[in-house]
């Protein structure tokens, strides 16, 4: 029996990071950039058999498209040649994910939306797919309500930590972590691919060739069926990914030794697209899969303690609600008076960009060193809301903040001038402070 290998890669930098780095810490950004353009590069010449899933949030493809950023890093890497290098549907299947990269359970649900249909906005731009077929939950923070949202976006599977699948059908531990199953919520159904965590911890971490194909020949033993064994870390963070030295990278010294491994026959896997094995085997039982995200240098991914566990994270997140409250009335409003064009139409989508840069999950991430970073996005939510005479309560008020005004006709003529003055441009380039470091691994 042959096991099939699902190799999933989150690659992910906040808006800013990258440019910040090449300012004050220029080898980590070009580890970065390295780590990215080698993916492609290890690649060429295995069509045949290399299969990597990857997932790109939006901030990221922002940066790779600017071109102000192509040009600062050109002759360290030409990432027009990276993001086309990309779209090779013979070995990447791009996972659909939030543009911001946000724990999407952890913010408002009118706000999912939008970070969805922003990153396929991108994504179907720069990569070239008529369709993604699977989704990747930022942080993998997945709870059962997401399910109608994401069939409403058309993703056929979602991938899922094996630490919070629970069996509704009776099943074994080995089919319940090495098979697709169906969960089911608000009507809606939605197929389920179970990360391997402890698989994925040696992935992120560095390990060798013969311990991973023992190791999943004493896993898959048992099974009476084709297991998919499925891991998944960041593709761009941690030494063993950054590494430039060949030989002692992820690619050189593990990924690329298995296929060759795999063209020799000599080793009892076999690396696969997950929806080529859906078509293939198909989803078999139901589970239910519990609230959650996957573990990180510090915790276990339970209850969202990493993004939640201090008074600040939380105050953040109770002003993610009130600011997006705030957002979609505002644009409500100006869209029942037909309002698409102009400073209040412009005020509205500076908001709401704003507010959404503001969920990213980097600025809960690390306690409260960066929460201020998700505090600097909101104001200038909130502000750019104020030029049009739509004001909430003060940000620490204990108070909702009010319902956005519903007479936009009666502002005064000089703060119309104003706003028309101040108007955003059509791409948003980040203006709040950027990272100092790039966020470490958060797989381990």
């Amino acid at each position: 029996m042959i096991a099939q290998h699902a190799l999933v890669l989150n690659l992910h930098q906040p808006a800013g990071n990258l440019e910040e780095l090449l300012d004050n810490q220029s080898w980590e950004a070009k580890e970065i950039l390295f780590a990215l353009d080698r993916i492609p590069r290890s690649l060429w010449g295995h069509e045949d058999l290399a299969r990597v899933h990857l997932s790109l949030s939006g901030t990221l493809l922002e940066t790779l498209s600017n071109p102000e950023f192509q040009k600062r890093v050109y002759g360290t890497v030409d990432c027009g040649s990276l993001l086309w290098h990309l779209q090779n549907e013979k070995l990447f299947e791009v996972l659909g994910t939030g543009f911001y990269h946000p724990v999407l359970p952890l913010i408002p649900e009118a706000d999912r939306e939008e970070q969805l249909r922003r990153w396929l906005g991108i994504a179907h731009h720069l990569l070239w797919r008529p369709r993604f077929q699977g989704f990747w939950p930022p942080e993998m923070g997945f709870s059962m309500e997401l399910i109608p949202l994401l069939r409403a976006f058309g993703y056929r599977y979602v991938m899922v930590d094996s630490e919070h699948v629970e069996p509704i059908s009776p099943m074994s531990w080995q089919e319940l972590r090495y098979r697709p199953h169906i969960a089911r919520f608000g009507g809606e159904a939605i197929t389920v691919i179970v990360r391997d965590r402890d698989l994925s911890d040696a992935q992120e971490s560095g390990m060798e060739l013969d311990w991973f194909l023992a190791e999943v020949a004493e896993r898959t033993k048992w099974c009476d069926f084709t297991p998919l064994v499925t891991t998944c870390t960041d593709g761009e963070n941690g030494g063993w990914f950054r590494n430039v030295t060949e030989g002692a990278n992820f690619w050189s010294a593990f990924y690329l030794p298995l296929l060759e491994r795999v063209a020799a026959g000599e080793a009892a896997i076999a690396p696969t697209f997950i929806s080529r094995y859906l078509d293939t085997y198909g989803a078999h039982g139901e589970v239910r899969v519990r609230t959650g995200a996957w573990n990180t240098g510090w915790h276990h991914g339970r209850d969202f303690t990493q993004w939640t566990g201090s008074e600040r994270q939380k105050q953040a997140i109770d002003a993610f609600a009130k600011a997006s409250r705030m957002v979609h009335d505002a644009r409500w409003c100006a869209t029942e008076r037909g309002v698409c064009e102009g400073p209040e139409a412009e005020a509205i989508e500076e908001a709401m960009w704003r507010l959404l840069r503001a969920e990213t999950s980097c600025h809960l991430y690390w306690g409260e060193a960066w929460v201020p970073r998700a505090e600097a996005d909101l104001e200038a939510s909130r502000a750019a809301l104020a030029r049009i005479g739509i004001r909430g309560e003060p940000a620490d008020a204990d108070v909702p903040a009010p319902e956005s005004a519903s007479e936009p006709e009666s502002l005064e003529a000089d703060m119309r001038a104003e706003a028309a003055a101040n108007a955003p441009p059509t791409t948003h380039a980040p203006d709040a402070p950027a990272a100092s470091e790039a966020p470490a691994p958060k797989a381990s």
